[in-house]
């Protein structure tokens, strides 16, 4: 739980999304392109004089590649979880022995994209 706890939602969130959308090196157009938002939008959340609706919570969140939670000030780590992550869910469901062939298939493919001097995103 976040340390903000005294503070609302409606206080919290603007400075959560600035603070994401600089993390991603990303101004407020930038963002609303990703969002496919109107740069007013962006503008008047990070002010706190709009709250976006549901929906935009989660484009916002997949543009700068943070959990809704962090934005809404239950969580402190902009990260996507590795439970929110579909290639762990998926892997929850496999047998031990697809497990240990994906995870040799994982291996595999994060070498090589070493090899190729790629990021493995």
């Amino acid at each position: 739980m976040s340390n903000s706890t005294s503070l609302s939602v409606s206080e919290i969130f603007p400075g959560r999304l600035k603070a994401a959308r600089e993390l991603r090196k990303l101004n407020q157009s930038e963002l609303a392109s990703k969002a496919n938002l109107p740069p007013t939008s962006i503008s008047h959340f990070e002010a706190g004089s709009r709250k976006p609706s549901f929906d935009n919570l989660r484009r916002l969140a997949k543009a700068l590649d943070v959990t809704t939670d962090y934005l809404l000030g239950l969580s402190d780590q902009p990260e996507i979880s590795t439970s929110a992550d579909p290639l762990y869910r998926q892997g929850q469901q496999l047998s031990s022995q697809d497990r240990d062939l994906a995870d040799r298939f994982l291996q595999l493919l994060a070498e090589r994209n070493r090899n190729k001097g790629g990021a493995a995103r």
